[in-house]
């Protein structure tokens, strides 16, 4: 009986994602973010000291944090309390590690030093898989992705606009391993790439062209009209909810299946341009799905009306 109430013990620990004991503790720390609506609204952040070589994402969430669960533990339906729609409806639980989608459950993802984690309650009716966000700036260039630092490959369209140096420094500044390559080289799985220039530049390049498909290819919200001069601030449904003039730049991510993450600093014009690069700060881009960078300040996307900047 008694190795019997043990191995219940046991069993019942294990669903609930507790585990025994400790591995080695890893350096960094991790940030664990709990936001709504594309990181509109952050409920809470907490900055984690110390990190164990066996914690999992899961783990860690419900150390924090009053979580249910669905689908034998493998799917979050609420975070205190702040539910998804259930199978019936279009409104679900998220989660980006270093600002990367996370392609497995919670409970199959370790944690790594450094890491910042994202989750995110929102509609996805207009899109479910969004490959990158912008949110967990400095990440993915500080610490890379499921503990390993991914080589940057910075690719301006002109190499001596002052926007070029300033994505530079910003990336520099992030500790990161920077090198320098030709607009439209080729990509890979191992190496996250940063674009920089006008949209009438990149717009031909394979990667930022899915920004012309809109945000059920792209995954970012926002569209450069056929018209060069215009950029439109797409709603979470994909519709148009602002047109914004020359002297708006964007700051978005995206993939392809085949590749690792692209970085996109671009604009209507110059002017956009450098405004966008800007803004390559944690304070702008902080939860962000994606950014524009306006006249006004920066925006995060998609729209939300009274959702906040």
């Amino acid at each position: 009986m008694m190795r019997l109430a043990a191995l219940a013990l046991f069993v019942a620990l294990y669903s609930a994602g507790c585990g025994f004991g400790a591995g080695d503790e890893q350096k960094g720390g991790a940030q664990l973010r709990v936001t709504k609506d594309f990181g509109h609204e952050e409920l809470s952040a907490d900055n984690v000291a110390t990190i164990h070589e066996d914690e999992t994402i899961m783990r860690l969430l419900q150390s924090r944090h009053d979580v249910d669960t669905r689908f034998g533990g493998n799917f979050v339906e609420a975070i205190d309390g702040v539910e998804g729609s259930g199978g019936g409806g279009t409104r679900d639980w998220f989660y980006f590690v270093n600002g990367i989608w996370a392609d497995r459950g919670a409970a199959d993802w370790e944690v790594h030093g450094g890491d910042v984690i994202q989750w995110d309650n929102r509609d996805w009716s207009a899109k479910e898989h969004i490959p990158a966000i912008v949110g967990a700036w400095p990440e993915p260039f500080r610490s890379g992705f499921e503990g390993r630092r991914l080589p940057v490959r910075l690719e301006c369209a002109d190499e001596d606009a002052e926007a070029c140096s300033d994505v530079k420094d910003a990336l520099t500044r992030t500790g990161g391993q920077v090198s320098s390559a030709q607009l439209a080289a080729s990509g890979g799985k191992e190496i996250v790439r940063v674009l920089v220039g006008t949209w009438d530049q990149l717009r031909d390049v394979r990667t930022p062209a899915l920004l012309g498909e809109g945000p059920d290819v792209s995954g970012v919200f926002a569209e450069f009209a056929d018209d060069p001069e215009r950029l439109e601030l797409l709603d979470e449904n994909g519709d148009v909810a602002r047109t914004a003039d020359a002297g708006t730049g964007l700051v978005a991510a995206t993939a392809l299946e085949d590749q690792a993450v692209v970085w996109m600093v671009t604009g209507l014009d110059d002017v956009g341009v450098q405004a966008a690069a800007a803004t390559l700060d944690a304070r702008s881009l902080r939860n962000a799905f994606a950014v524009a960078a306006t006249p006004d300040g920066p925006l995060k996307l998609p729209v939300i009306e009274g959702g906040g900047g």
